[in-house]
This record gives C-alpha cells, structure tokens and sequence, in this order.
C-alpha cells in the first residue's frame, strides 16, 4: 500500500442541516490533510436527504480552497447523468484553480432513482455510451489540437487523472483496457471485489497516463477509543443503510445499542454483508481489520470511509485510522 486516502459523502446527520453538513466535511478535510490521507474525494447522489455532495465539483472547490496539499477530487461524477463536455469544464476549471490536485473519478451508475435521473439527463439514451464518453471526456483534458470544433476552455491540457470507479467486472475491464487507475466500491458492494481486481491487473494495457496497474479499493471504518464504542458509532450508518435499502432513506439516523429491534434480521444480515469490507473498533482492532484486508487485496491505495453522527466522534475515527494506516503504509515499504 503505498498511499491511504479518505471518501466523504457529506452525511447529513438527524438534526442537522445541509450547511451543517458542509461545514463538516470542510472541517474534516483539514483534518485528514493534517492526519496524512494522500486523497480526500466526494461522491455524487442526488434526491438522497442524507448527502449534502449532490453539487460535487462545487463541493471540491470548497474543500481544495480549505487545504494546501492533499489531492481532491471526485469518488465519483456518475457519467451518464452529465455531458463530458460540461464535466471537462468544471474539472478543467478546478485543476486551473488547484493545479496538480485534482482527480475525476467516473461512475457508470445514474447514482440515484431513475425519477431522479429522468430530471438530471431530461433525455435519457437507451444504449450505453460510457466507454465512448469516459474517452471523449479524457480528450477534452487533452493539449488541444488546432481547429478542434469543441474544446474544454478552462480544460484542455490540464491532464485532470481520469479514474474508472466500479462495483462490478465492467468497471475493470473498461479501466483495463484504457489503461486507467481503478477504484472498486467494496465499502458498500464487496461481492466482486477479487475477481474484479484479478481482472484488471492480468488485463490491464499500458497507456500514455499509466505504465501499470493501479489500484484503490475502498472499506469502511469506525474507530473509537473501545471496539463497544466504535460498535455503537457505527450503528448509524447501519440504519442509515438499512432505510436505503428498504425504499426509506432520510439523514443519518443517531446512533442505537439495539440494530436488531430496528431493523428485521433479512435486511440486517443483507447490510452486514454489504458493509463487510470494514475495521471497526479501538485503535488496535482497526489496526488488524484493516491488515488483513490489505495482505489479502495487496491494494495500491486504500480509501477509507465513514458515517457516524456526532461530528466530533467521525473526526477521532479518522484519527485513529490515519495513525494505523501510517504504521501499516511504512511497514509495506520497508518489508
């Protein structure tokens, strides 16, 4: 592992706001920048009452403006809800603002219901034009040739690293066979993780951006002083998942000391499995989850995320994950 980095969704916590949620996210970014996470990213979900990042590259701006040197970027812009055109502009305008710190993440997923995605794309194509899209886009950050009909101003020649994101085989063929770093959704979709990753490294092709295989998986976690409070914490984004999953979502529920009062046994097996990719508890239970799942995933990054509802108790977690993840980054490069 050679670099660790954190995934903030600006979880809108029960009883607060959208602004409050901002603030946070702010916050904790100058906090991640200070604790050693080599990236801070944000996600794109829209009609969600508990994920203030629906804006996303606004959002980026506002954390790129909050800190110095930690790269910012998108984990991730979801493709087809957009034009490559108007997401060339508003990444070129970043990297001009942000120079050498800024990363787009592509998703294939429409990132929310499809009522939703109706309103943001008005047109919906019924053929899938990603692969086609993810290329044109790149292009626009490309040095732009003379009598190109469109160009990306700001844009063009920033060179903004493109990342594939995915949760599935298609994410890391595409990424594979554009020579692109891949980033694979195991904090909430574990399930293909390791064929996936087998997929993209044997089939992977060298590019002009990349010479070799590059890969950040993604896990969650939840720390605290003691594995029952950081047991506890977590119990938020449990329900939180839980409400989703069920056709329910609304902000990110306080925490409880009984899950299974709440929530039925099928679904909460079905949350626990989805969420499996996690450390949870005190420093030194953390420390060991999050070694095993880097000796068995060898990622090249590991991200990090998150939701717990007191602000406070999410910033100390990620306190602590940054100190373990430290330990086990300097102990790969010296093994």
């Amino acid at each position: 592992m050679k670099h660790f980095s954190l995934l903030d969704l600006s979880p809108i916590a029960d009883g607060q706001t959208a602004a409050d949620a901002l603030a946070n996210t702010v916050d904790l970014a100058r906090a991640a920048e200070c604790a050693g996470y080599h990236r801070y990213w944000l996600a794109e979900h829209h009609n969600m009452p508990g994920i203030a990042s629906a804006a996303t590259a606004v959002v980026i701006g506002q954390v790129a403006a909050a800190t110095k040197t930690m790269r910012i970027g998108a984990g991730g812009i979801m493709l087809p809800n957009h034009a490559p055109l108007v997401v060339a502009e508003q990444f070129g305008t970043l990297a001009t603002l942000f120079p050498d710190r800024i990363d787009l993440g592509l998703g294939r997923a429409p990132g929310t219901d499809m009522a939703t995605a109706r309103a943001l794309r008005r047109h919906m194509a019924p053929d899938d034009s990603f692969p086609q899209d993810v290329q044109e886009l790149i292009g626009y950050f490309s040095e732009a040739q003379d009598g190109a009909p469109v160009r990306a101003i700001p844009g063009a020649g920033t060179q903004v690293p493109v990342w594939i994101l995915g949760s599935s085989l298609y994410g890391a063929q595409l990424a594979a066979m554009l020579g692109l770093p891949y980033a694979f959704a195991s904090h909430f979709a574990p399930a293909m993780l390791q064929e996936a990753l087998d997929i993209y490294r044997k089939t992977f092709r060298p590019s002009q951006s990349l010479s070799q295989p590059h890969v950040m998986m993604a896990a969650g976690v939840c720390a605290a002083d003691t594995d029952e409070e950081a047991e506890y914490l977590r119990s938020s984004q449990i329900l939180g998942f839980a409400k989703l999953r069920t056709g329910n979502p609304g902000k990110l529920p306080r925490p409880t000391h009984d899950l299974a009062a709440q929530i039925p046994a099928p679904v909460l097996a079905q949350v626990n499995q989805a969420l499996s990719c996690s450390a949870t508890g005190s420093a030194q239970t953390v420390k060991q989850q999050l070694q095993t799942i880097i000796d068995r995933y060898q990622p090249d990054e590991l991200l990090v995320t998150g939701m717990i509802h007191d602000h406070p108790a999410r910033l100390r977690s990620f306190e602590i994950a940054a100190d373990a993840l430290k330990d086990l980054r300097d102990h790969t490069a010296t093994a």
